[in-house]
């Protein structure tokens, strides 16, 4: 029972090791509370020094631990770290001393009883309740060998070699050390132990379960998707409860397919994700209808049939009945196994499945630890279903994009192309009869394509994906605007005011692709001459305008975003992108002299924007 007992601390210690960092601070916070006893014991016996008797061996032990105390926190200030045979030293000093300190007082005040708290609780901090309980037991054994030597006379024998050489006597009293009373301090030690000892390995234990499922949440990521997220965080159970082999069990629940795959370990560590050949007995063989969230089953080593117990907790952490296992035949004739642990999980209304781990290596206490497992995967779940839909929602948005740009190829390119193809050959005919007419042709096909190379350009540019932060987002805005003057014609200026603006990469963004937007808007639709586009910051805001000496909207005045919204009027683009930024957008429009859109942004917190 001890040894499997010890096995179950010794598997959460794995679980979760206590980290260099947080082992040196206890120490030193250890020391600072060993330094502030002994001072305040030293404080205490000189204020009431009948306790001890003015015994100067006393007031000698005092003082040589404290210089002891200051010694420990100067090396713990110069180490960088705490190493086990230090600590273990340190324990063993304080395990004598009050032992040792306690043969000089007497009476139910003794002054120098916290220091026998005081090791109990390094010792629980430091390891655990077993550690505590030897650390309160080796204690008891030192206060009945005291006992033993006063019985025997060994003070006495001390005080008269010390009285020859004219030295002064321990002055010790033995009354603290009767059998009655050393009987009800041992039993009180004990208990003390086991409580202290009892309350750290529960708080270790919460902090290792916090730290694995920590842990296993850092393994979630999008980019991975589903399979690779659901790889990572079963080969870390695996590795985790030294299981043989897992299983990973699925199934839509819109579809009838049940998607089983396998995990291995080999060497400590997790193999790669393997799907396996689908049967047609796969939805009995693992989603088999139990009501239990988390189960475990073991063989039973006398049945001559092989049969299994099983233990299962429903949705709430209780026990439910002793049931049937015959339901797991199936399983334990593709998979044979001695034990078996499960774990239910759903995600959403869209998926559900169970995670099978054969031969895991667990504790005594296996109740505790299938509702560890019950809540990690509550945990997780929505983590990995939050992946399972970004993922879905990138694939959908991924189709929706392909299938814009497709309809812009087919409606811009691929026709003007045609058109182009059609004009070359009707030039083609008319070139015998009509050569005069073919530098013009020549001229307008010329002026088709270059439209459409810009469009396409334009298209580029808005894939792209943009990577734009304060630093780089005045370099990049001119030169948007240097390109967008070289490849149109048109006249076009960038400026700022600002060398590097305090701005979030979010802002950034969308203020660089509203510049592209608007310059495409210019090109298309203005014919204008000049544009000037100007990037500044006053009163708390960001501000980025884009003027032109175009056609302008088709209306007079200045609007702001909540009355082009009412009208139905301005691009739909822009305006996304400044609720995006929790911006405000004015347009002032004057027909046939241009138009100016200006976007304010507060600038508040990163977090802010989206």
């Amino acid at each position: 029972m001890l040894f499997q007992a010890l096995r179950h601390r010794f598997l959460w210690r794995q679980r979760a090791p206590i980290d260099p960092g947080e082992i040196r601070r206890t120490e030193r916070w250890l020391a600072t509370a060993r330094v502030f006893l002994a001072i305040s014991a030293l404080v205490a016996v000189r204020m009431d020094p009948g306790e001890i008797g003015y015994s100067f061996w006393a007031y000698g032990l005092l003082a040589f631990y404290i210089a002891q105390g200051v010694v420990v926190i100067l090396l713990l200030r110069r180490r960088e770290q705490s190493t086990v045979s230090f600590r273990r030293l340190v324990h063993a000093a304080d395990i004598v001393w009050p032992a040792l300190i306690s043969i000089f007082a007497t009476g139910q005040a003794n002054p120098f009883f916290l220091f026998f708290v005081f090791v109990l609780a390094a010792a629980a901090y430091r390891w655990g309740v077993w550690e505590t309980v030897a650390t309160a037991a080796l204690e008891i054994s030192l206060l009945w060998l005291e006992s033993l030597a006063f019985y025997l006379g060994f003070f006495d024998g001390v005080d008269h070699l010390l009285a020859r050489y004219h030295l002064s006597p321990l002055g010790v009293q033995a009354a603290d050390f009767e059998p009655k009373r050393l009987f009800m301090l041992s039993i009180y030690l004990l208990v003390m132990g086991l409580l202290l000892g009892y309350l750290a390995e529960q708080q270790k234990q919460l902090r290792s379960e916090k730290a694995v499922i920590a842990r296993i949440l850092g393994k979630v990521r999008v980019e991975a998707g589903l399979s690779g997220t659901l790889q990572e965080i079963v080969g870390e159970l695996l590795v985790m409860y030294g299981a043989e082999r897992a299983l990973i069990a699925s199934q839509e629940s819109t579809g009838h397919r049940v998607y089983v795959g396998e995990m291995l370990l080999r060497n400590g560590e997790a193999s790669f994700f393997r799907w396996l050949d689908p049967a047609a007995s796969d939805r009995e063989t693992y989603l088999f209808e139990y009501p239990a969230e988390t189960s475990y089953a073991w063989r039973n080593g006398r049945s001559a049939d092989g049969s299994y117990t099983l233990l299962g907790l429903d949705h709430s952490g209780q026990k439910l009945p002793s049931t049937s296992a015959a339901f797991l035949e199936g399983l334990a004739q593709r998979h044979r196994f001695n034990q078996l642990m499960t774990v239910s999980f759903v995600f959403g209304k869209e998926w559900w499945g169970r995670i099978f781990f054969l031969e895991p290596a667990l504790t005594v206490e296996i109740t505790e630890e299938l509702r560890f497992l019950q809540e990690l995967v509550r945990q997780i779940g929505p983590a990995v279903y939050n992946v399972y839909l970004l993922r879905r929602l990138r694939l959908r948005a991924g189709a929706l994009e392909r299938a814009r740009f497709a309809r812009e190829l087919h409606d811009g390119a691929v026709q003007s192309l045609i058109a182009v193809e059609m004009q070359v050959d009707v030039l083609r005919r008319q070139s015998t009869t009509r050569s005069e007419l073919v530098p013009e042709e020549l001229g307008r096909i010329q002026g088709l394509l270059r439209e459409e190379v810009l469009k396409l350009r334009e298209m580029m540019q808005q894939m792209k994906s943009l990577d734009v932060d304060s630093r780089k987002l005045i370099g990049f805005l001119g030169d948007t605007v240097e390109r967008f003057q070289r490849e149109t014609g048109i006249t076009a200026r960038f400026t700022s005011d600002l060398e590097e603006p305090d701005m979030p990469q979010p802002v950034c963004r969308e203020l660089s692709r509203i510049v592209q937007e608007g310059l495409v808007n210019v090109r298309k639709h203005s014919q204008a001459r000049t544009a000037l586009v100007r990037l500044s910051a006053r009163n708390g805001r960001w501000t980025l305008v884009i003027e032109d000496d175009g056609r302008g909207f088709p209306f007079t005045g200045r609007l702001s975003q909540v009355e082009l919204d009412a009208l139905g009027k301005g691009p739909l683009v822009i305006k996304e992108r400044v609720r995006v930024i929790a911006g405000e957008l004015t347009i002032e429009s004057n027909p046939g002299q241009g138009s100016r859109l200006e976007i304010s942004v507060p600038q508040k917190p990163e977090a802010a924007y989206g």
